[in-house]
């Protein structure tokens, strides 16, 4: 007779399946030097996963939605996708002048400008984040709109009056380059106990789209690695991208024709090495076509 756990978990991915379609996040066997990779589909949920023999892995098994699906009809509101375009822009000025001649311009209200004092506030918490030696927080406030990326060490943030450095100014960047920059992040070189905690991957968005540019930063001199010294830049699109190891990425991009799914995201995942043109990266995993998007993890 079944484990009453495995009991459970049957129950419990019958109850799910009849809620009808999920997104459901699947594992496939490990690729490339042992590491698993990721596909989401859209379907049932039709239990739970089995460990497979290699490292990481997990298997869960998805049914499509629906096997008379039929193809999707063309996009008409497809050209608001360019959210810095001209008819874009247009576009959303006009929706936000009917909005505001409905229910008012919100900036002239006590909840709007109390809110925004709240968000300008410099007694705010600065929450952080430690990478080696370094705690690192993004602040935001009235002087830097779009944020500075700053470090401190543990003793001084313990201080009364916290000495800040700054490593990446978003208002300055934005301002020199002539791109109304948005944070996403920092993906961090992590070599295990000994790690130098010297190298990282900078997520820019243009505008905050969900197209994204990713260069390679110095975390010591705080300054981004060109390309013609070395350094790792990927062009804006919708990718997904952490280093392999410290001269090789895993990339997800838009590498051309057939490399992306058809929600816009990264089918295919590759190995980059440093010094090598994009177009010479390896793939280690494709996703489907139908598939939301193809990832990659690392442990």
């Amino acid at each position: 007779p079944p484990s009453p756990m495995k009991s459970r978990a049957r129950l419990f991915g019958a109850l799910i399946g009849a809620m009808g379609p999920l997104t459901a996040r699947v594992a496939l066997p490990a690729l490339a030097g042992g590491r698993p990779f990721f596909t989401r589909r859209a379907g049932h949920f039709a239990g739970f996963g089995q460990r497979l023999p290699c490292r990481g892995a997990l298997r869960c098994q998805t049914t499509a939605a629906s096997s008379a699906a039929q193809p999707p009809a063309p996009d008409q509101l497809e050209w608001l996708e360019d959210v810095q375009g001209k008819d874009a822009l247009q576009w959303v000025k006009e929706q936000n002048q009917k909005a505001i001649g409905f229910i008012g311009d919100p900036v002239n209200t006590d909840v709007y400008r109390r809110i925004l004092g709240i968000l300008d506030s410099t007694e705010k918490i600065p929450y952080v984040s430690r990478i080696g030696k370094w705690y690192y927080n993004f602040w935001q406030d009235e002087q830097h709109q779009k944020g500075l990326w700053r470090r401190t060490t543990l003793e001084s943030y313990r201080s009364k009056n916290v000495q800040w450095e700054t490593v990446i100014d978003l208002d300055a960047l934005s301002a020199k380059e002539g791109v109304s920059w948005v944070w996403g992040g920092c993906e961090v070189l992590c070599e295990g106990p000994e790690s130098r905690w010297d190298r990282g991957l900078v997520v820019l968005s243009p505008g905050g789209s969900d197209a994204t540019v990713v260069r390679e930063f110095d975390l010591e001199a705080c300054q981004f690695i060109p390309e013609e010294a070395g350094g790792f830049v990927l062009p804006e699109a919708k990718s997904s991208v952490s280093y392999r190891t410290r001269d090789e990425l895993l990339v997800g991009t838009d590498f051309g024709e057939g490399s992306l799914t058809s929600s816009g995201y990264p089918r295919i995942a590759k190995a980059w090495k440093r010094g090598t043109p994009l177009s010479e990266a390896v793939a280690v995993f494709e996703g489907e076509t139908d598939d939301i998007s193809a990832d990659r993890s690392e442990e």
